[in-house]
């Protein structure tokens, strides 16, 4: 009896990938950030604040994340070619890396100025920059509540979440570093707050860059334990082995998985292979979250004679 050649598929949600249901939102933000950077770049000339200006530059990568992705939204959604079998989904974790490298650039520099402002002290005004840094929080806690949701969902949306996060953490460094310049006078408290600012940038940056690259490194999704998958599908009857067995994430929102699934022949002879299909789709289904499944089911030894043809 031949290999049997079956898929199922299970497709992603009609509204694409799990960025693209919150382009709205990520619109929004951006528009905010785009306001509150150039609001901090005043602010930071000002009042000579090297925490306003390091707040605003981290600002500034916050707007060219969220600008990167929604232009991953337009190319993620663009329908899959012959070439391209998944479209360009995967522009998405493109620009989530590109995202990261460019935090992780910022982090560096935010670093570097404030040791540099520890051997050359500034004069800075605190009752400007606690005005300034005041409305930076509170652009920054709108911007949050607006992306909440969807950073459960998509790596870059809560690449953007993450970076507002630090943002209001560091927009609350520059009001707590401008208090203590008004009342005590102790001008390294700004570039203090520059170096909390930058320490808060770098481990969430690394974390996300770790997620990142276990997507491109087409790892199994977190949430999916293989072993546990295997049992599953041994469990089913009739089923005598799995092989060849993936599973890795195209894109946020889009895990896939395949399978070379061997199968007694007196029992694929009986339900036959449609059955056998929706079992091993039910199966997954009802214990795993992946979108796209693909199975080749076999008889009995047809992984040996598939063995030989490699060799």
């Amino acid at each position: 009896m031949g290999a049997g050649h079956d898929h199922g598929h299970s497709h992603a949600p009609a509204g694409g990938t799990a960025t693209a249901a919150y382009a709205g939102t990520l619109r929004v933000a951006l528009s905010i950030t785009l306001t509150v950077m150039v609001v901090e770049i005043v602010g930071g000339v000002l009042a000579d604040s090297l925490a306003l200006v390091a707040d605003a530059a981290h600002m500034a990568t916050d707007a060219l994340g969220l600008g990167m992705a929604l232009l991953a939204i337009h190319f993620a959604n663009r329908p899959a070619t012959g070439n391209r079998t998944f479209g360009y989904a995967r522009a998405e974790i493109l620009a989530a890396l590109a995202n990261c490298l460019l935090l992780l650039g910022v982090g560096g520099y935010v670093l570097y100025e404030a040791i540099q402002r520890f051997v050359t002290p500034a004069d800075t005004e605190g009752g400007l920059t606690i005005v300034f840094g005041a409305i930076g929080l509170v652009a920054n806690m709108i911007s949050l509540t607006l992306l909440m949701r969807g950073q459960k969902e998509s790596l870059n949306v809560r690449g953007a979440f993450l970076e507002v996060a630090a943002d209001a953490l560091g927009s609350l460094a520059v009001i707590v570093s401008a208090v203590v310049i008004l009342t005590t006078g102790w001008q390294a408290a700004d570039p203090i707050a520059s170096l909390v600012i930058g320490l808060m940038i770098v481990p969430r940056t690394v974390k996300l860059l770790r997620e990142t690259l276990d997507v491109l490194l087409e790892s199994a999704p977190k949430d999916v334990d293989m072993t546990e998958v295997r049992t599953h599908i041994l469990a089913l009857d009739g089923v005598e082995d799995v092989h060849d067995l993936h599973a890795w994430t195209i894109t946020s929102g889009m895990p896939v998985l395949s399978a070379h699934v061997v199968v007694r022949s007196d029992v694929l002879s009986a339900i036959g292979h449609e059955k056998m299909l929706h079992e091993l789709q039910n199966c997954l289904g009802d214990h795993f979250d992946v979108e796209h499944c693909t199975f080749q089911l076999e008889p009995s030894g047809h992984a040996e004679h598939e063995a030989r043809l490699c060799h």
